[in-house]
């Protein structure tokens, strides 16, 4: 299969800005579709070969008319809170994105997709609308007639500007001494977000990849406490973690869902939300993990996080994370 050009959606996104440079240095030509074209053209619009388009990807026309002329189509769209209580964000974000993508792909005659999942996706039996719909989302994907698809499963990724290690750097700094952490035992294996774009490159174009789903599991697993006590120490802020049992862990999720206009009307998202809540009920690591096959050698959280979380340089990190998701 020979590949030109690649149209990304979600390409100005954490995952999208590594995926894309690393795309172009291997010399592949791409169109970047996003909504404001202006909000990226700061680290995006200089990367040679690029076509920074802005375009209504719900709108199923459009979506059409910039798929076509490529050769490889890759979704990274998806949203980790929603503003109502019953999914319905999560289904027109994740599987009816899914499914324009798809009629896009075959009006135009594209044959391979890769598309981004979530580790524990499940239609049916995931606890949460979020893996719900993300499984639900993939299985159309890949019983597709006629496209090859590749579905990717990460468990959280991190990296510079992440969502993860960065927000709970900026809660510690707010915490009044104590931070209440719900689900501190939920267990996760975080992933590198080069590791991840790696993986997406090394299965760009090879067969035995086509029609599979790949879980994406960093070297190491860890519970949230470990992690969010790792945030705080690489940071230099001294807080008392407190771990909720689960009954309070249930009830600071309802409230933070109650307050959820407050947070809407600043521009931010929940903190924490039921559906957070309820995705892990289900521990994020792999029960086999297919990074290693794809990336030798995978970062690890201690080596790459203080490089960011130094100092307080994590501000900057996280108002960015806003900025690329507001």
């Amino acid at each position: 299969m020979i590949i030109k050009k690649i149209c990304i959606l979600g390409g100005t996104g954490f995952v999208g800005t590594t995926l894309a440079n690393r795309l172009v240095n291997r010399g592949y030509s791409l169109r970047i579709l996003t909504r404001d074209r202006e909000a990226h053209k700061q680290n995006l619009i200089l990367l040679p070969d690029t076509d920074l388009v802005q375009t209504n990807i719900h709108e199923q026309d459009a979506l059409v008319k910039q798929v076509a002329g490529c050769d490889v189509v890759i979704n990274l769209v998806g949203i980790l809170n929603e503003r109502s209580s019953n999914g319905s964000g999560f289904r027109s974000v994740h599987v009816a994105l899914t499914e324009k993508v798809i009629t896009a792909c075959r009006v135009t005659g594209v044959r391979r997709l890769l598309h981004m999942s979530a580790l524990n996706a499940d239609a049916r039996n995931a606890p949460s609308h979020y893996l719900r719909t993300k499984g639900e989302a993939e299985d159309k994907a890949l019983a597709a007639e006629g496209i090859h698809v590749t579905s990717f499963r990460p468990s959280v990724i991190f990296g510079d500007g992440d969502g993860f290690f960065n927000r709970f750097a900026h809660l510690l700094r707010l915490a009044p001494g104590v931070f209440p952490l719900a689900c501190a035992n939920a267990r996760f294996a975080p992933v590198f977000v080069g590791d991840v774009a790696d993986a997406f490159i090394q299965t760009l174009a090879v067969p035995d990849y086509y029609g599979r789903r790949l879980n994406l599991c960093g070297p190491h697993a860890y519970t949230l406490q470990q992690l969010v006590q790792y945030t705080a120490d690489c940071t230099g802020t001294r807080r008392w973690i407190i771990p909720l049992p689960d009954f309070m862990s249930r009830m600071q999720a309802a409230m933070l869902d109650m307050a959820g206009f407050v947070f809407n009307l600043a521009g931010m998202e929940k903190p924490f939300s039921m559906d957070n809540y309820l995705s892990m009920k289900v521990d994020s690591v792999c029960e086999t993990n297919d990074l290693p096959a794809l990336v030798p050698n995978p970062a690890t959280v201690e080596a790459v996080v203080p490089q960011y979380l130094a100092g307080h340089t994590y501000r900057s990190h996280y108002d960015q994370f806003r900025r690329n998701h507001t």
